[in-house]
């Protein structure tokens, strides 16, 4: 299927030993986000204080790993995509065991605080699925690449759920550390580093010059001139913002609605497993949309859809209702990552595209830590129901603004 040209950067064997290697790590990082708040229940925080402490405990890993991801970026660019993931792979497996034995609330927002640190496998992988392809297949990379994201969004809830309601939270916390340590091993021995290479006049390939040496100044810089990469930073944070202002406290609503904290873990953890199983099926249609009528205009499409249905789930009515109405939301919100990343591959030189992908990292980065320490505090002293509603009011209000991106851009 694919040429010589493309066998020499890795290809699509590149593409799906990535997203295997990324569907575990999306299956670990999922079995833990959202069952942190219990998780601080049992190493003895009241619980008056877990909404503020889950906002911090969420937010310190975000605010460091926003800060490192356009160094990541950069080192990822100067040498090498392969490298960054194994560097970001290995240091996540130790910290989730290290996570694993902290004893109370400081501790754990100590481990947090490494696992930013750590962060940098998305972007490295991401880029060097993007680079592994020719232009034309990025549209298709990427659906698989986002397709393994979704399995892992499926699985992981419900076993981090299953686990932590027979055994407790501290066993999820070394399976995790395992799974990422095999998973990278996987990316050390089979992943060939993606070769660049440049067109010349003649029109045939050749060998690309070296990554130009520049600061992170001058990164940003270029960026700001490119109004396009622009908006597509700002969207990566207000959608981040809007995912993460939900994890952390969907457990807690559903004890809410249930009016215990009895089995709440595994309930939540079922229901955003369905989500995940509905936006696994619906994610090549997205990106179908995507290739045939613009990006941008799916984007749209997604973030309003998404918005409607939160304002909808803003509604307490009953735990049926919030689980039929999740498996809508995973049917919309699922075509927006890999949109977003079509979009910055085809607007990206390739040579920068590590750097970009730094940047939209960090956007997210702060978009993870903005959104769970926002929604602690209206969660706190208003009520949980209106984090949805104000959620859902953040996506229509960006489906709208995309929509116009899609006129100029699409």
């Amino acid at each position: 299927m694919s040429t010589t040209k493309y066998d020499a950067r890795g290809g699509m064997r590149n593409v799906w030993i990535i997203t295997a290697s990324m569907t575990v790590l999306a299956i670990c990082y999922t079995m833990i986000i959202p069952f942190l708040p219990i998780y601080l229940l049992e190493l003895g925080v009241p619980k008056d204080d877990v909404a503020l402490w889950s906002g911090l405990v969420f937010g310190i890993t975000f605010l460091i790993a926003g800060i490192m991801a356009p160094i990541w970026g950069k080192i990822a660019d100067n040498k090498g995509k392969k490298r960054m993931a194994l560097r970001a792979g290995f240091a996540i497996a130790v910290s989730y065991i290290l996570i694993g034995m902290v004893s109370n609330e400081y501790e754990l927002l100590l481990g947090r605080a490494f696992v930013g640190f750590a962060n940098g496998f998305y972007p490295a992988a991401m880029t060097m699925v993007s680079l592994s392809v020719d232009e034309k297949q990025v549209g298709r990379a990427l659906g698989i690449f986002q397709t393994g994201l979704i399995l892992g969004n499926v699985v992981g809830p419900f076993l981090g759920g299953a686990i932590e309601s027979i055994v407790g939270m501290r066993p999820v916390f070394y399976v995790s550390g395992a799974a990422v340590l095999i998973a990278t091993l996987a990316v050390l021995f089979f992943v060939k580093e993606p070769k660049l290479h440049d067109v010349g006049a003649d029109g045939k390939e050749q060998a690309a010059h070296p990554t130009k040496s520049t600061s992170l100044r001058e990164d940003f810089k270029a960026v700001q001139q490119q109004p396009v990469l622009v908006r597509l930073l700002w969207i990566f944070f207000f959608m981040q913002c809007a995912i993460m202002m939900l994890q952390p406290i969907l457990a807690l609503y559903v004890g809410d609605m249930q009016g215990t904290m009895e089995g709440a873990a595994i309930i939540s953890g079922t229901i955003l497993s369905i989500g995940g199983l509905a936006g696994s099926l619906t994610t090549n249609i997205w990106v179908r949309i995507g290739e045939r009528r613009g990006y941008f205009k799916t984007i749209s499409y997604c973030m309003l859809g998404s918005g409607i249905v939160l304002l909808l789930q803003s509604l307490p009515v009953g735990i049926w209702w919030f689980g039929v109405l999740q498996v809508l939301i995973g049917s919309c919100i699922v075509g927006i990552n890999p949109s977003l990343s079509a979009a910055v591959t085809l607007n990206t030189d390739p040579s920068f595209r590590g750097r970009m992908f730094g940047m939209t990292t960090t956007a997210q980065q702060f978009g993870s830590m903005v959104g769970p320490v926002f929604a602690s505090i209206v969660s706190t002293y208003v009520g949980i129901s209106y984090v949805f509603s104000i959620t859902g009011l953040l996506l229509v209000y960006m489906g709208f603004q995309a929509r116009k991106i899609s006129v100029q851009h699409d």
